[in-house]
């Protein structure tokens, strides 16, 4: 069967009548007014709230209305979020949960005041990981279409398709990190890559194994990996959506440490929830979805991504607290915890894209427990040399309504590194505490490039809450849509 998704606003009070969305005015006049007239009466139509009717139409057996919750107009609100845009997906994912439910096969979704936001909303709450479930505990797919109320406008269309587009790199990064580590090994990753893009526009994937890693003496990444009987591979995606230039005006840096799995290594985590960190390469995740979206909307860029994959596993031939390895650039590196390795092979690979030259350089991982102890799901935390790129940065993700907060990156992190056997250590001095930070600060003993920020996403690597309602419990892909929308603000100035 076929659903209809509709939208409106409306009060708490009774006596005020909904403000229609060009759609759902156009499906009122095709019901004679009985859509207004039923929503009078709804029960439960709350701000915030919608209702599902039955029987309105004989084209649509289900219809299900919004109510989108008004924007909060206080300038001093501290969700740092364009709330419209934000109440758009919430209210839009709500009804394609309900309209799901019925098992129907199409659904046409109101584009409301915001055909991007709405969406968003719609393609991520549709989403599903029942791969490996058997036939009959597959939910059926379902289709989403712009209603065929608004479809001829094409301004609307045009915002719709890149709503879609943006939801779809997200979803396509949440599959990759909901996948089983068995299942997703770092060989298996990159081939996974390699055939979801084979045929993209301008988009080149190049796979270096372990002997080309021992040839670019990238011993941190090596270092690693040796306790793991899964082979490392070291990914380059190249996407040229600018063939006028061989300048890169953004490099992505993707932790896939671990890449797939990290027990920790020697220093081994514990058993409770050891199981998520399959999706502890939601750093490669994010890379990849922002560049899947880059390729599907043709921006008009260079891009180069880099995912160092590999395992972090105990065993006789694993790194040991107290190894001492030396990176690619020649900076030796004091191992005193072997489950802090997210930025050991981080700095093999931000020092081997240095040789494209970005014009803007980030790295992001799903690297410290101490980021999700600062922001929960609330954010990602951003630690930058540039103030310019912080803004720009910001101002994309208050867009998206994927939130980022800036972090601290003293020189006193710095020095809490410091190690009296080798060059650097891989934790802090004072160890867990503040170890965000200090974790970005070594970071930063690899990086040149003077536009460059480190995207901690530990926080938001998962959704098993409410927030945000557009997002089922499970791997999120955060924050794929911010990124595209930062590649796109590059890509127009």
């Amino acid at each position: 069967g076929r659903g209809l998704l509709l939208a409106v606003r409306k009060d708490g009070d009774k006596t005020t009548q909904p403000e229609l969305t060009g759609a759902a005015k156009a499906f009122d006049t095709k019901t004679n007014g009985r859509l207004s007239e039923l929503l009078k009466t709804a029960p439960g139509f709350n701000k915030g709230a919608g209702s599902l009717f039955y029987g309105l139409d004989e084209d649509y057996p289900a219809v299900y209305v919004a109510n989108i919750e008004s924007s909060n107009e206080n300038s001093e609100s501290l969700e740092n979020i364009d709330e419209e845009k934000e109440n758009i997906r919430t209210g839009i994912a709500g009804g394609v949960k309900q309209l799901k439910s019925l098992e129907l096969s199409t659904i046409e979704v109101d584009p409301c005041w915001d055909a991007k936001a709405a969406a968003e909303g719609a393609y991520l709450a549709n989403y599903d990981f029942n791969d490996l479930k058997s036939d009959q505990e597959k939910k059926c797919k379902v289709e989403l279409l712009l209603t065929h109320f608004m479809k001829d406008d094409q301004l609307i269309s045009k915002d719709w398709g890149f709503g879609s587009i943006l939801a779809e790199s997200q979803n396509f990064a949440r599959r990759l990190m909901d996948s089983p580590s068995n299942l997703m090994t770092p060989t298996i990753f990159a081939s996974t890559v390699e055939k979801t893009m084979a045929g993209f526009n301008n988009i080149t994937i190049t796979s270096y194994d372990k002997e080309w890693a021992e040839e670019n003496n990238m011993r941190a990444f090596l270092g690693v990996s040796q306790g793991s009987c899964e082979p490392p591979v070291f990914l380059v995606v190249n996407y040229r959506g600018n063939q006028s230039t061989e300048k890169h005006a953004l490099a992505i840096v993707g932790k896939v440490i671990n890449l797939y799995y990290c027990s920790g290594g020697i220093s081994i985590k514990p058993a409770a929830n050891m199981d998520m960190m399959k999706a502890d390469m939601g750093g490669a995740a994010v890379t990849i979805g922002t560049l899947y979206a880059a390729s599907k909307l043709n921006l008009p860029l260079n891009i180069i991504g880099v995912i160092p994959l590999c395992e972090n596993m105990p065993s006789g031939s694993a790194v040991k607290p107290g190894d001492v390895l030396t990176a690619m650039s020649g900076k030796t590196i004091q191992v005193d915890n072997t489950d802090a390795e997210g930025r050991l092979i981080l700095a093999d690979a931000l020092h081997f894209v240095h040789q494209f030259n970005p014009e803007t350089l980030i790295d992001i991982a799903t690297l410290t427990g101490a980021m999700a102890v600062a922001t929960g799901a609330g954010a990602a935390g951003v630690f930058t040399n540039s103030k310019k790129l912080w803004q720009e940065l910001y101002e994309c993700s208050w867009k998206s309504g994927d939130r980022l907060w800036q972090m601290p990156l003293y020189d006193l992190y710095s020095k809490q590194i410091k190690s009296n056997v080798a060059d650097i250590r891989n934790i802090g001095k004072a160890g867990g505490i503040g170890g965000a930070c200090t974790a970005a600060a070594f970071l930063k003993e690899f990086v040149s490039n003077s536009r460059w920020a480190h995207l901690d996403i530990a926080g938001v690597m998962s959704s098993e809450g409410d927030y945000p309602a557009y997002l089922r419990n499970g791997m999120t892909g955060r924050p794929t849509r911010t990124l595209v929308e930062f590649a796109r603000l590059l890509s127009s100035s």
